[in-house]
C-alpha cells in the first residue's frame, strides 16, 4: 500500500483547492468545481471564497461575475445538503445530491416537523406554499409568503415549512434583494429557477457521485471523513468507495485514506504559497481529521460545533487567523512563527484583501477565540 505524507497531502490540498498561485482559476465555476462545493450558510463566505481561489479583479468586477453565476445563467445553484448545510453546487452536481444528501435532510425535517405539527400538516403546508409559488415565477421572500399565508405561522413557522420544500428539491432560492454579503432571497419553484429541471439519479448512484468529487477534490480522506463531510452513514460510503473501486493509501499514523483509481500518483510540491480563507471556508472544512494541517491550533480556530472562524494558511498549513480593524484592514494574527517570507506574503495577502473589500467591513456569526482575542472582543 503507498503511503501518502502529510507532506503531500498539503501538497494537493494547494493543487486541487486553487489556493497556490500557479493553480488559480479564472471564473467562479471552476472554483466551485475545485472544491466540488461551496459552503453558503455565511452569504460572504461564497464570494470570499472564490476571491481566494480566483485571478482577483476588482470588488465589483468580482462580485458582478459571481452574481452571473449565480443569479443570471445559474450555474452554480445554492441547495440544503450534507449535514443540513446550505452549500452553492455546480448545477450538473444536482441530480447526484437531491436523491441522497438532500434528501437525508428532508427525511429529517419531515420527521421533526410532523411531531410537531401532526401527521398531514407538512403536506398541506407544502401544496399550499407550491401553489402560491406557482402564481409569482419571479418568486416570494419569506415574508410575502407568510403575509400570503398567515395560518401556517400557528403551527409551524414558515421557515421551517420553505426549508423542506429547498430540502426536497421543489423550490430554490433565487434573486438575492440585498447585498453581497447577506441573503434575503426571493423562493421560486426549481422548474422556474433551472428551466428545465433534470432527472435525479438513483439514491446511491447520487452518493457515488458525490464521493467521486470529494475524493478528486479532498482525497486522500479516511472513511471518518467522508462520513463527516457527507452527513451520512459507514454503510453508504463504504458502498460508494466500493463502487467507484476507490484506492487504500497510507496515512500518518497509520489510518487508511482513500483515493479515486486514477489519482494515485504522487502531486508535486507547488511551491510557497499563502491564503486567507474566510469562515467557514470549505478547506478549512472539508475533513473531520484536520491535524496535517491544523496542527495544534484546533481549539483556537473552531468553535464547540467544529465550525472555523478565518484561517492564514502557509504552504499547505494553518497558522493563524485575519480580522478587520476599525478602518476595514484585514490583519494576519499568527499563531506559531513562520518564516520571513511567509509573513511577508501573509502580509501582502492582507493588503490585497483590503484592497479588494475597500473599506467594507464583513459581517459574521461565527467569531473563533483567536478571533475573538485579536479583534479585542470580550
Amino acid at each position: 500500500m503507498r503511503v501518502v505524507t502529510d507532506d503531500e497531502r498539503r501538497a494537493r490540498l494547494a493543487v486541487r483547492h486553487a489556493l497556490a498561485p500557479a493553480h488559480r482559476v479564472t471564473t467562479p465555476e471552476a472554483a466551485t468545481r475545485a472544491m466540488t462545493v461551496l459552503h453558503s450558510t455565511e452569504p460572504a463566505t461564497v464570494y470570499l471564497s472564490l476571491w481566494a481561489r480566483k485571478e482577483a479583479q476588482d470588488n465589483q468586477a468580482d462580485v458582478r461575475e459571481i452574481q452571473r453565476a449565480l443569479y443570471t445563467e445559474r450555474t452554480l445553484v445554492k441547495q440544503l445538503a450534507m449535514r443540513r448545510t446550505l452549500f452553492v453546487f455546480p448545477r450538473d452536481l444536482l441530480p447526484a445530491v437531491w436523491p441522497s444528501a438532500s434528501a437525508r435532510v428532508a427525511t429529517s425535517e419531515r420527521a421533526a416537523i410532523t411531531k410537531d405539527a401532526g401527521p398531514g400538516w407538512l403536506d398541506r403546508a407544502r401544496a399550499e406554499v407550491l401553489t402560491l409559488l406557482a402564481g409569482h415565477p419571479g418568486g416570494l421572500s419569506a415574508t410575502e409568503i407568510r403575509r400570503a399565508l398567515p395560518r401556517l405561522d400557528l403551527r409551524v413557522t414558515v421557515t421551517r415549512i420553505l426549508v423542506h420544500l429547498g430540502a426536497t428539491a421543489d423550490i430554490v432560492r433565487g434573486e438575492n434583494t440585498t447585498g453581497w454579503h447577506n441573503s434575503r432571497p426571493r423562493w421560486t419553484l426549481m422548474r422556474y429557477w433551472l428551466g428545465e429541471v433534470p432527472d435525479p439519479l438513483d439514491p446511491a448512484a447520487g452518493y457515488r457521485e458525490l464521493v467521486r468529487r470529494w475524493l478528486h477534490s479532498f482525497g486522500p480522506g479516511t472513511e471518518d471523513d467522508i462520513v463527516w463531510w457527507l452527513g451520512a452513514t459507514k454503510s453508504v460510503v463504504r458502498a460508494a468507495l466500493a463502487g467507484l473501486e476507490a484506492v487504500p493509501v497510507g496515512l500518518h499514523g497509520g489510518q487508511t485514506g482513500w483515493l479515486l483509481p486514477g489519482d494515485v500518483d504522487e502531486v508535486a510540491d507547488p511551491g510557497p504559497w499563502v491564503a486567507l480563507l474566510p469562515v467557514l471556508d470549505p478547506t478549512t472544512m472539508g475533513w473531520k481529521g484536520r491535524d496535517f494541517y491544523l496542527g495544534p491550533h484546533r481549539g483556537a480556530l473552531f468553535d464547540r460545533s467544529g465550525n472555523a472562524g478565518t484561517t492564514a494558511w502557509a504552504d499547505g498549513r494553518v497558522v493563524g487567523c485575519w480580522v478587520q480593524d476599525g478602518d476595514g484592514a484585514v490583519r494576519v494574527r499568527l499563531l506559531e512563527k513562520v518564516s520571513d517570507r511567509a509573513r511577508e506574503a501573509l502580509d501582502a495577502e492582507a493588503d490585497r484583501l483590503t484592497a479588494w473589500l475597500d473599506g467594507f467591513r464583513v459581517p459574521s456569526g461565527w467569531v473563533s477565540p483567536a478571533m475573538r482575542a485579536e479583534a479585542g472582543i470580550g
